[in-house]
């Protein structure tokens, strides 16, 4: 499973690897209402096959009838580098393009050759993702030369930066959510974890609990807690959820877990549960600043005791964690 970002890098490489020019369109600004984020992309092939988006519906369709009629093509070769179409600078473009609330947006339009070069530069994009490494796309905005950088994980989270005629347009890799546990609130979780493009890992290292589980597009693993946490999840990038109610395997992952760059770390139980879980954590080797990462009792406070609806609090406490974290 790819999340959208690594979807378009990735159709944008193949199309390159087949010889076949891109326009690549990325949103530089948003203001007021509009449709999709900083960051977002539509990519496109010169006869008009796509992938992503831009807005609903209608900017693309305004982008294609450019592309039909030449127009963008002639004003890139008139140019020579990257250029900017700016939607809904007036009421009526607004009401055209079915933009609401005022909503406005910038967006850059690349014409990618394939070039060795080209090629060369998505490959190593589509690998660093895969790996789930933070990288960005540099676009020399006078020549619309590209190059890719990987970032630190200290590095302030921005999805578009212009430095000195370059922009810097970082993105996201895969995120993981690990669960602990196989149950019906893991169930859940899971389910809701792919809709929000995570790529969903169950361990469960207790004979036969895993023999009945099962959620299309998760895998699952019956290793040691700790061991799975080691090998996998010390990234920025990974969610690690502790649901058995069982110590042997709760505590297992926690006891790394805790010692990781995971963005979110939680475990499911009571007020007094999780009392007993704090008390029990230094035992462990685990410091008081490393056990204060831990979210328990895990999720939004919603008063329910049925599994799809903890599972939604769940996923809603990790998502705000998470957008706190990118814009942090």
């Amino acid at each position: 499973m790819k999340n959208n970002q690594q979807q378009i890098i990735g159709q944008v490489e193949a199309w390159l690897s087949e010889s076949r020019a891109v326009w690549l369109c990325t949103i530089l600004k948003t203001w007021g209402s509009s449709p999709r984020p900083v960051g977002s992309m539509l990519a496109s092939t010169t006869d008009g096959e796509i992938i992503g988006s831009l807005s609903g519906g209608c900017i693309e369709e305004d982008f294609l009838a450019q592309l039909t009629s030449g127009e963008l093509k002639a004003r890139f070769d008139e140019d020579g580098k990257p250029f900017i179409i700016y939607y809904g600078k007036t009421e009526e473009e607004q009401a055209r393009l079915k933009l609401p609330c005022g909503g406005q947006l910038h967006v850059l339009l690349e014409f990618i050759d394939p070039s060795n070069e080209n090629v060369a530069v998505f490959k190593e994009l589509v690998h660093k993702l895969i790996g789930h490494k933070r990288i960005s796309r540099l676009i020399n905005l006078t020549n619309g030369s590209i190059t890719a950088r990987e970032l630190d994980d200290g590095e302030t989270r921005t999805p578009i930066k212009i430095v000195a005629e370059v922009l810097q347009h970082e993105l996201s890799p895969m995120y993981h959510l690990l669960l602990l546990g196989a149950g019906d609130v893991a169930r859940y979780v899971a389910e809701i974890g792919i809709a929000l493009e995570y790529e969903v890992t169950l361990c469960d290292p207790r004979p036969r609990y895993l023999e009945n589980w099962s959620v299309e597009g998760v895998h699952k693993t019956d290793a040691l807690p700790d061991d799975v946490v080691r090998d996998s999840y010390d990234n920025p990038y990974s969610a690690i959820v502790a649901l058995a109610h069982d110590p042997r395997v709760d505590d297992m992952a926690l006891m790394e877990a805790l010692k990781t760059k995971a963005f979110y770390i939680g475990a499911m139980g009571s007020e007094k549960t999780s009392a007993d879980r704090r008390a029990r954590l230094p035992q462990l080797g685990l410091n008081i600043g490393e056990i204060n990462r831990l979210h328990a009792p895990i999720g939004l406070q919603i008063g329910s005791k049925k599994p799809a609806e903890i599972a939604i609090s769940i996923m809603a406490e990790i998502t705000a964690t998470r957008n706190h974290e990118e814009v942090g």
